[in-house]
C-alpha cells in the first residue's frame, strides 16, 4: 500500500501519489491481520469531540489528496483504527501543509467543540424546562378542569332542590358567553405587543366567517345552530342530573369522547383506528352496564338516556365545527362562543317565559330564587369552557381531557357522602370501562409507531450490553500497548 501511480498511458509529470503518513514508530499492517479488532468496532463508540476531529481531518485529506480524493477502504479503517499512528487532533500531523495563518485542526476544533457542546447543553436545557413548565401547567389545567366540572355538576344538584327550572338555568348560564370576547381582549391588551382597538380585532376575528365578515346569513346559518346543540347539550345533560346521582351522569357524559370518533369517522372520513373503535365498543358496553346497575327502573332509564342524548349532541356540535367552519384561533374561538351568548339572549329566552307561565317551571316569586347558587353554577361552567377552550396555549390537549375523567372519582367520593348511591360490582365495573375507553381514545393516532420504537429500542440495548461487556474485556489489554490509537469510550 505504498505509492498509486497511473498507467504508462498517462502524460508525463501528472501521475498523483495519494498516500498516508505512516508514524515512524508503528509499521503498517494489512486489513487480514487486524479483522478480530474490526469485528470489535461496532461495540466501540467515540468520544464526541474525537468523532469532530475524524470529520475534520477526513475532509481535509479527501479534500487535498488531488483529482483522485478518494483513498480506499483498506486506507480509512487503517487510519480510523490508529495502526498508521495517524493522529488527526495533533497538530504536527498537518502543520507542514497548511499555511501559517490557518488554525491547526486542535485550535480550530476545541473552542467549536465546546460551542457545540455548550449549545446543545443549554438548548437541552431550555427544552427540559419548557417541557416541565408545559407539564406544571397541564397540572393546573387539570385541576381547574376537574373541579369547574365537577364543583358545576354539583352545584347544579344542589340547586334543584330549591328551583327545579333545568331550562332556566341553562339558559342564565349560556348568556354568560357573551363574556367571552371582553375576556380575551383584555388578555389581547396585556399581552400582546401590538395592540389593536376593539373595532379592529373584531374585524379581524370576523375574518373567520369568511370575506364578508359576520352577516345575518352567516349569523343565521353558521351561529344559530351552534346555538341550538349548546342549549340542547346543557339542558339535557342538566335535567339527566334531576333524575340520576351525579357520578353515572359525569361517567356517562363522558362517552361523547367515542361518539366524536364515529361521527368523524363517518363525515369527516377520519383516519380508521382500531384501538378507537374498541374504545366505543366500550363506552356503549359501559352504557348498557350502567343501565343494568340500577334494574332497568324507568326513572334510571330516563336519565341514562338524556345522558347519552347530550353526549350525543356535543358530538355533533364538534363534529359540525369542523366540518362546517374549520379550526378556530382563539380570538375567533371567543368571538364564536359570544355570539352563542347573544344568540341565547336574543331567541332564547323566549322559551323560560313560555315555561314560567304554563307552569312547566314555576316559581312563586324572584326572592326564593338561589341567586348564589345559580351565579356560581354559571361562573364555574364559564371557568370550564374557558380552560378547555384556550387552555391549548399552555399544555397539552390530552392533559385537558384527563380533568374530565378525573371528575368521575371526585363526583364519586362526594355522591357517596351526601347520597344513598350504591356502588355495586356492576356499577363500579361500568365505570371502569367507560374510564378506559375515553382513556383509550386520548391516544395520539402513532401511537403503535412510538410503541414499536420503544421495544425495538430496548430490544437493541438487551443485545448490546452483554456485546459491549466481551469487547471490554477482550479490548482492555491492547489498549494499554496503543498510545497512538484514538481513545474509545462507552
Amino acid at each position: 500500500m505504498g505509492i498509486r501511480e497511473f498507467p504508462s498511458g498517462a502524460p508525463r509529470g501528472k501521475s498523483i501519489a495519494v498516500g498516508m503518513r505512516r508514524s515512524p514508530d508503528v509499521s503498517p499492517r494489512r486489513l487480514s491481520d487486524i479483522s478480530p479488532q474490526l469485528r470489535q468496532l461496532k461495540y466501540l463508540v467515540v468520544d464526541e469531540a474525537i468523532k469532530e476531529d475524524l470529520k475534520w481531518s477526513r475532509s481535509v485529506e479527501d479534500l487535498t489528496s488531488g483529482p483522485v480524493g478518494l483513498t480506499s477502504i483498506e486506507e480509512r479503517i487503517l487510519r480510523i483504527t490508529g495502526y498508521y499512528g495517524y493522529q488527526p487532533w495533533a497538530a504536527s500531523c498537518k502543520r507542514e501543509e497548511r499555511p501559517r495563518d490557518s488554525p491547526g485542526p486542535a485550535e480550530a476544533q476545541a473552542p467549536a467543540g465546546v460551542e457545540t457542546g455548550g449549545r446543545a447543553s443549554r438548548r437541552c436545557w431550555t427544552c427540559s424546562r419548557a417541557q416541565l413548565k408545559k407539564i406544571f401547567w397541564g397540572v393546573a389545567v387539570v385541576l381547574c378542569v376537574c373541579s369547574s366540572w365537577a364543583g358545576s355538576t354539583q352545584l347544579a344538584k344542589l340547586t334543584f332542590r330549591k328551583f327545579d327550572a333545568p331550562f332556566t338555568l341553562t339558559w342564565f348560564a349560556t348568556t354568560w358567553n357573551f363574556l367571552f370576547f371582553p375576556l380575551y381582549y383584555v388578555g389581547h391588551v396585556c399581552k400582546s405587543t401590538e395592540k389593536q382597538s376593539v373595532k379592529q380585532r373584531y374585524r379581524e376575528c370576523c375574518r373567520f366567517f369568511g370575506d364578508n365578515g359576520l352577516t345575518l346569513k352567516v349569523f343565521f346559518t353558521k351561529a344559530a345552530p351552534f346555538g341550538v346543540l349548546w342549549t340542547l347539550t346543557n339542558y339535557l345533560y342538566l335535567h339527566a342530573i334531576k333524575k340520576i346521582n351525579t357520578t353515572d351522569v359525569s361517567v356517562l357524559f363522558c362517552c361523547n369522547k367515542a361518539f366524536v370518533f364515529l361521527l368523524s369517522w363517518i363525515v369527516l372520513r377520519d383516519r380508521f383506528m382500531g384501538v378507537r373503535i374498541v374504545a366505543a365498543i366500550l363506552a356503549i358496553a359501559g352504557i348498557v352496564m350502567m343501565t343494568y346497575a340500577d334494574g332497568f327502573h324507568s326513572h334510571s332509564v330516563i336519565g341514562i338516556a338524556l345522558v347519552v342524548a347530550s353526549a350525543s349532541m356535543s358530538a355533533l356540535y364538534k363534529v359540525l365545527f369542523k366540518l362546517l367552519l374549520g379550526s378556530a384561533k382563539f380570538g375567533e374561538a371567543a368571538l364564536f362562543l359570544s355570539i352563542l351568548g347573544v344568540f341565547n339572549i336574543l331567541f332564547i329566552t323566549c322559551i323560560p317565559i313560555i315555561l314560567y307561565f304554563t307552569k312547566v317551571e314555576y316559581w312563586s316569586s324572584f326572592d326564593d330564587i338561589p341567586w348564589g347558587n345559580l351565579c356560581g353554577f354559571s361562573v364555574l361552567l364559564l371557568t370550564f369552557n374557558i380552560v378547555l377552550n384556550f387552555g391549548i396555549a399552555v399544555t397539552y390537549p390530552t392533559l385537558m381531557s384527563l380533568g374530565i375523567v378525573l371528575s368521575v372519582p371526585v363526583n364519586a367520593v362526594i355522591d357517596h357522602y351526601t347520597s344513598q348511591i350504591v356502588f355495586n360490582g356492576v356499577r363500579v365495573i361500568a365505570i371502569i370501562i367507560i374510564g378506559l375507553g375515553f382513556l383509550l381514545l386520548l391516544l395520539p393516532e402513532e401511537w403503535d409507531v412510538w410503541l414499536i420504537k420503544l421495544l425495538t429500542r430496548l430490544k437493541v440495548r438487551k443485545k448490546e450490553e452483554p456485546a459491549e461487556g466481551a469487547a471490554d474485556l477482550s479490548s482492555g489489554p491492547q489498549s494499554k500497548n496503543r498510545r497512538a490509537r484514538p481513545s474509545f469510550a462507552r
